[in-house]
């Protein structure tokens, strides 16, 4: 597409564009507006906009939701412009989930789809909106195996064999992991969340008229006479204002709310209490020079506010890996930065993360073992294991190997210092800096549970208590990283952003993590990798209805 560049074109009459407070406000749900993220934008003069681009589905934000959205777009025929504010591919991540797979079918795997929605209605606290549950299982299937035949011949999906496999969060075996195949060069990404989004954009490329433009940050958006959104206006990089129209539809896939401060001490509290952003790519901080954030900060849920759309009530589930200091956990003794154990360490990752975020300064906590660790794990690891305790690219069916690396990676943070080595139960505390006597009766009480055979403190399996006796003692830092807050505009099973009626936003949609509904309380981690098959089949929902639409 030709741009016009250096004009300031009038909106055309039939746009019907009036830019008003009211215009691209709507009837938003007043009671966050004295909130600071809440505060509207003044529209930019018109004289100020210097070009205007028109397409049919206008998709702001360009991670694996946006990406997914343009490349559905391809698939139906629909002309489309992807607005991203960061300069590359934005991902993070390796894992993708669904019900089942070609691969999940020749290894005999399967999932009961009724028992699993149980389990996430569980573990989400109920506060999830079953339609949409129910449209992510019956089709995340499809989108995964649309993913892979877009990869075509050089890439392959391999099934995850790292699951946590306690007795009551026993994780399903539908964790997935995609990679280019050993041979191939058609792809700069190797795995992963990148290849998957490249894969993704390389196809919305396919389409003639589609574009990404990169860079470029959406501000707010407009509606038209009739109330239907049609357009944003953004700033470039080079400073300048230009209008992006969607003529049949407005998709926002900006993502989560993890690095706007404002918004989490608003909808999710908890998630202010990690000291480090586990999101990648990172942006720098416009408020603290010298420091990096997370790229999303809630662009595309304070512009649907705007609009009119009407927010999931908080508090918003949050995604906490334990990425902060260190990637393995274990299932050995916890103790806080109080030398105190705090909980039954038997148990899966984000109970890990949330546990830890709650304690007395809980951005880190430790596990502590002892030189035989690494046996007692490999013996262990077929009634525990899962992510952060096994290799992150692990393959169903694998069995434990002495050579997996995870004994050198924890000799390297040895040496790094984020995991303490010593003779002495008293020399570790020193080096841990917790109170000697404190972490010595804290290891002794552990030591009598072991002989116990019965943790009668926290309960933890019988199986799983390993004494802390053999010098070298270890205490391993770990702590909770934020990744994403899943939570956001209430939308209907079409991905139609709803106002404060309940009723569509003519022309608005949202997809990914700016969308609500499906997650509450905690994200579950049945399974790694769902909010990235959640946001593809989000992606196609929304097209299809655009195209049956129009």
């Amino acid at each position: 597409m030709e741009e016009k560049k250096n004009m300031t074109p009038k909106p055309p009459r039939d746009m019907g564009y009036i830019p008003t407070e009211e215009n691209h406000v709507g009837a938003a749900q007043r009671v966050y507006d004295d909130c600071v993220w809440a505060k509207r934008p003044d529209p930019i003069p018109e004289e100020k906009i210097s070009e205007t681009h028109e397409t049919e589905v206008l998709i702001i934000g360009g991670g694996i939701a946006g990406l997914a959205a343009g490349a559905r777009c391809t698939d139906l025929g629909l002309r489309c412009t992807v607005l991203e504010k960061y300069h590359g591919i934005v991902a993070r991540g390796a894992h993708i989930a669904c019900t089942d797979s070609p691969v999940m079918r020749r290894l005999g795997v399967s999932i009961d789809k009724k028992q699993f929605a149980r389990d996430w209605m569980r573990i989400c606290g109920s506060r999830v909106n079953e339609e949409l549950l129910w449209l992510y299982i019956n089709n995340c299937s499809d989108a995964v195996q649309w993913l892979t035949e877009l990869g075509g011949d050089d890439v392959e999906l391999h099934l995850f064999g790292g699951r946590y496999k306690g007795p009551d969060f026993t994780e399903y075996d539908g964790t997935h992991y995609m990679i280019e195949k050993p041979g191939s060069d058609r792809y700069k990404h190797r795995m992963g969340a990148s290849l998957m989004c490249e894969i993704l954009q390389n196809h919305c490329l396919e389409g003639k008229g589609n574009q990404i433009i990169r860079r470029t940050k959406a501000l707010y958006l407009e509606k038209n006479a009739d109330g239907r959104v049609v357009a944003c206006v953004a700033e470039g990089e080079d400073g300048l204002y230009r209008r992006f129209t969607g003529v049949k539809a407005v998709i926002l896939a900006t993502g989560d709310i993890g690095s706007n401060s404002d918004m989490l001490r608003t909808f999710c509290p908890l998630g202010l209490v990690p000291k480090r952003n586990g999101y990648a790519p990172q942006i720098p901080d416009p408020d603290h020079p010298g420091s990096r954030i997370g790229l999303n900060t809630g662009d595309g849920h304070r512009m649907a506010y705007w609009a009119g759309g009407q927010f999931e009530t908080p508090s918003w589930a949050l995604s906490l890996h334990l990425l902060a200091y260190s990637i393995y956990v274990f299932f050995f003794l916890f103790v806080n930065r109080q030398g105190r154990r705090f909980m039954n360490e038997d148990t899966w990752v984000q109970a890990k993360a949330i546990r830890c975020a709650m304690q007395p300064q809980g951005d880190f906590a430790y596990t502590v073992f002892d030189n035989k660790w690494y046996r007692e794990l490999g013996e262990r690891i077929e009634i525990t294991g899962g992510q952060f305790t096994e290799p992150i690219v692990m393959e169903y069916g694998d069995k434990w190997s002495t050579d997996n690396g995870i004994d050198r990676q924890i000799e390297r943070y040895v040496e790094r210092g984020t995991c303490f080595k010593a003779d002495t139960i008293e020399e570790l505390a020193e080096k841990m800096d917790v109170p000697v006597d404190t972490f010595k009766a804290t290891v002794e009480r552990y030591n009598e549970l072991c002989r116990m055979g019965d943790d009668v403190d926290f309960g933890k399996r019988s199986e799983l208590l390993t004494s802390i006796s053999e010098p070298p003692f270890y205490a391993l830092k770990w702590g909770p990283a934020l990744l994403n807050v899943h939570g956001g505009m209430l939308t209907d099973t079409a991905m139609r952003v709803l106002d404060a009626e309940s009723r569509p936003i003519p022309g608005l949609y949202a997809v990914g993590n700016v969308a609500g509904g499906l997650y509450g309380v905690d994200y579950p981690l049945l399974w790694n990798g769902n909010s990235h098959s959640r946001a593809i089949t989000w992606a196609r929902a929304a097209v299809a209805d655009i195209a049956a639409e129009n």
